[in-house]
């Protein structure tokens, strides 16, 4: 059997919520073999990110080096970056192997309030990474911050500011309205073209968010790497997400803001066990 391969190049998470091993765990959930460049460790947990330690630059190059060079990499996952040279190293590392269907989450602030992306970094995201994107999937929060001006408040507010972030180079954008109110969960996919289209969810009342970013981008990542349409790929992951915020309650990890449970299309959710 042949199966898709995709790269996610992003931070460790030692609590195992978010960051590569929520991507990794995604994947594998989704039926595509994932690879990983790891571009910090972090110290964190549920409740509180403690430290942040930056791999260096050129052992970030060598990983994608060693990965592009051997594996057909059909879509790639960017998350956490830290700092404005890590994000120069991994554009010039993706320009260098024409890497294709790339998915970036611009990861700014942890579900526990822990900053994840230096303040300087953001100006060399937006100017290196955000054109060779094929899709970048901002949270209110983090769409705000990409454009310096304050969170949306309305789904046509947020769909302006997917607008003006696709008028950056980004191919397409899609502002999700997980921090936004009411009854409904509404994503906007915005392209260059000035297309939307709206993709909703009952909103889900818990504490369980840690990830859910990474995880719906990585989900997105996988159908692409499937050779899914984009926007198929993002109605399937956010179905996908959904479903995995419902099932997180059964998970019980840590005390703060639990993960979402990547695998529970699987596990018996009484006792753990493959269905």
């Amino acid at each position: 059997m042949t199966m898709p391969i995709a790269l996610t190049i992003a931070g460790s998470d030692s609590s195992g919520g978010a960051g590569i091993q929520a991507d990794l765990k995604t994947f594998a959930a989704h039926q595509v073999y994932g690879a990983s460049v790891i571009v910090a460790l972090t110290a964190q947990n549920t409740q509180a990110v403690r430290a942040i330690h930056p791999v260096p630059a050129d052992f970030v190059a060598a990983q994608i080096d060693a990965v592009f060079e051997d594996l057909d990499v059909a879509a790639v996952k960017i998350g956490m970056l830290a700092t404005a040279e890590l994000i120069e190293t991994v554009a010039d590392g993706l320009e260098r192997h024409g890497a294709r269907n790339i998915v970036l989450d611009p990861v700014m602030i942890a579900a526990s309030g822990g900053r994840l992306l230096q303040e300087d970094a953001i100006e060399a995201l937006k100017r290196r990474l955000l054109p060779l994107a094929t899709l970048v999937t901002p949270n209110l929060p983090e769409a705000a911050a990409l454009l310096g001006t304050a969170m949306a408040q309305t789904e046509e507010a947020a769909a302006e500011q997917g607008s003006a972030i696709a008028a950056l180079g980004a191919a397409n954008v899609l502002v999700k309205g997980g921090h936004a109110s009411g009854a409904d969960s509404v994503d906007v996919l915005v392209s260059q073209g000035g297309q939307r289209q709206r993709f909703v969810a009952p909103r889900i009342e818990t504490l369980n968010t840690h990830g859910t970013g990474c995880t719906l981008s990585s989900a997105i990542a996988s159908g692409l790497a499937h050779g899914i349409a984009l926007d198929e790929a993002v109605s399937l992951a956010k179905r996908y997400i959904s479903a995995a915020i419902v099932a997180s309650d059964t998970v019980r990890v840590g005390h703060g803001h639990g993960p979402v449970h990547h695998f529970h299309h699987w596990w018996d959710r009484t006792d753990g066990r493959d269905r």
